[in-house]
């Protein structure tokens, strides 16, 4: 015991403890009911927000709101075109986005020294594109896919006919790719940081390469985070509307894109114009809540099935290593 505290009397150390006792449990408690608070609001902000949408957009919800086209300046008629659009611009964006945001990742996380300027150089790449907003995309799309390399293929191929150089699915799906990008990198990255080292020790101590090893151990290990980031990437670039808004999303286009340079039609668009650019905003009300609510549960149910695939295959892969 030191000389300071050997001369404070013990009742005095006990009021001191007790003291701090009770500040340590006023700010505990002033603490919890904050943070409770402000997850009652957000619940409650959120509540609001869905009520008002299913109690708009319910009566409007049918089978045949899901399989018709929009007619009479988009006041009746449903969105099967917006759907199937924006299926065909996701599956599109997933074949061009997921591989190379997949490949990056192995490369920052198994190959390349973390102290190489060159990795840091991506590094600072990818989380700067993850703050870029999504109109710049959009921006990015317009001018070096559609005017830059759809022009130019059309002055190579076409005879300067425009096929490609102008608005389309693939340029649409090619920005999405690269908005997506980031989101995939960062969830693959952390996936194969959650492997543990011990298991690609054990396979490079068995004569493994390091590839072998890569594809063998890591990636399947960490296949529930990158599927999870997979399925949220795709999730974010169903709801986005700036990126499309230049690069291949159409007004009004009741027909179904049957070209890879055809225009198309999307939910998120959708909802954008009929709540923007409407004649008649009274008579396409019901159709704009039940748009949102429809673009809602796709949202939803991908979020749902990212949980989903994660806790199987975590399940699948915890017993197989038992």
């Amino acid at each position: 015991m030191t000389a300071g505290a050997a001369t404070v009397p013990a009742s005095d150390r006990a009021a001191l403890t007790a003291n701090r006792t009770r500040r340590n449990f006023v700010a505990d408690g002033a603490m919890a009911i904050a943070s409770g608070a402000a997850l009652l609001i957000v619940l409650t902000i959120l509540a609001v927000i869905l009520f008002d949408i299913i109690r708009h957009g319910a009566p409007r919800l049918s089978i045949a709101f899901l399989t018709e086209a929009p007619r009479n300046g988009m006041t009746e008629g449903g969105i099967f075109p917006a759907i199937i659009g924006m299926l065909e611009m996701v599956i599109l964006m997933t074949l061009a986005g997921v591989p190379v945001g997949v490949a990056t990742a192995i490369y920052l996380h198994e190959y390349a020294s973390p102290i190489s300027p060159v990795t840091r150089a991506i590094r600072i790449a990818v989380a700067n594109l993850a703050g870029v907003p999504s109109i710049v995309f959009g921006l990015f799309g317009l001018g070096f896919f559609v005017q830059f390399l759809g022009a130019g293929i059309d002055k190579a191929f076409f005879h300067g006919e425009k096929v490609l150089g102008q608005p389309a699915l693939i340029w649409a799906a090619l920005t999405m790719a690269v908005l997506t990008l980031p989101v995939v990198i960062v969830a693959t990255e952390e996936a194969l940081r959650a492997v543990p080292r011990e298991l690609r020790e054990a396979s490079l101590a068995l004569g493994a390469t390091q590839f072998q090893t890569v594809i063998h151990v890591a990636v399947p290990q960490a296949s529930p985070g990158i599927l999870t980031g997979t399925i949220l990437a795709v999730s974010r670039g169903a709801g986005e509307v700036a990126p499309i808004l230049f690069t291949g999303a159409a007004y009004f286009l009741p027909q179904l894109p049957k070209h890879l340079s055809s225009q198309f039609m999307s939910p998120s668009y959708h909802v954008y114009v009929l709540s923007t650019q409407s004649p008649d905003v009274d008579a396409t009300q019901p159709i704009l809540y039940a748009t949102v609510l429809v673009l809602l549960l796709l949202t939803f149910a991908l979020n749902v099935a990212a949980v989903v695939v994660r806790s199987r295959m975590r399940r699948r892969y915890a017993g197989a290593t038992a």
